[in-house]
């Protein structure tokens, strides 16, 4: 297991000198086996090992998205192929959506930029040629939505059409790009706007703020925004450029869960482009006293 993640070999039960029949074979008992019908006691922690099943399928069973994973491992599967760090905030490792994975390869980091893993039930039902043993044996409706970064992570109601139909749905927070949220008659894929200046790993969001050179240097008080408020925090004399600000519980709501994340502040000095003849005198006599 790495970062958390479990190693796709071992989803799937084969050494990693398997050859692709015995991937084939393996991908087909392990898949039969957690099939969320199959398991209606549990049925979240089957569905959530049913994905990674066919995570694992789809990137063994694919010589070059292999030859990258045994290279790279999961590092290699985060936004833009970058080893995992969202938006640039290094450091911070995450994941777009459920589905919204992108590859890396030796030489050229973007070969496999934007690949999508699909629907693990479409790919199962793929794979069996439609015949499932009576699983999903009645399609169920699927669509997708458009919603903003805010409706996304405090949650929205929607007034929406199907089939001609006006009905108002709950999409409840800290949903993210891609999730899936499956109503009594239909199965609804939730599409997130990118936020001005918010950036999303999970339930934290990550924000950069500007802050003037002489509150760097001597310290004071600052307003961040957060998804809901403007928050009064206080910056340290000698503040350097890049200091990042945990502010805790105020980040995105928990999907399944209790609580929030956490807001990161990073701060960027603000370096005075023009300087009056007074100020530069000043700089100059603390220069010299350095």
């Amino acid at each position: 297991m790495a970062n958390g993640q479990p190693d796709y070999y071992d989803l799937l039960g084969v050494n990693k000198n398997a050859s692709q029949d015995e991937i084939k074979k393996a991908y087909r008992a392990q898949a039969l086996e957690w099939h969320p019908d199959r398991h209606k006691d549990n049925k979240e922690a089957a569905e959530k090992r049913f994905k990674e099943i066919n995570q694992a399928y789809q990137v063994l069973s694919d010589t070059k998205k292999r030859q990258t994973y045994d290279q790279f491992g999961h590092a290699a599967f985060g936004p833009g192929g970058r080893a995992g760090t969202p938006g640039g905030f290094g450091g911070f490792g995450g994941q777009n959506g459920p589905f919204s994975y992108t590859y890396t390869t030796s030489g050229s980091p973007q070969d496999f930029a934007g690949f999508d893993f699909g629907d693990p039930f479409e790919i199962f039902e793929q794979f069996f040629g439609g015949r499932t043993g009576g699983f999903r044996a009645q399609q169920i409706p699927r669509y997708s939505i458009d919603i903003d970064f805010e409706e996304a992570a405090l949650g929205v109601e929607k007034e929406v059409s199907l089939e001609g139909k006006k009905r108002k749905i709950k999409i409840p927070g800290g949903v993210d790009d891609g999730s899936r949220i499956r109503f009594d008659d239909f199965i609804l894929s939730i599409n997130v706007r990118p936020h001005e200046i918010f950036e999303r790993d999970g339930s934290d969001l990550f924000v950069r703020q500007t802050i003037p050179f002489t509150t760097a240097v001597l310290g004071g008080a600052i307003k961040v925004q957060s998804l809901e408020e403007e928050i009064k925090i206080k910056v340290k004399k000698g503040t350097p450029s890049g200091t990042m600000v945990r502010l805790k519980g105020k980040g995105i709501k928990k999907l399944r869960e209790n609580g929030h994340g956490d807001l990161y502040i990073r701060l960027q000095v603000e370096v005075p482009q023009k300087l009056t003849s007074e100020q530069k005198s000043l700089l100059e006599k603390l220069k010299k006293e350095e």
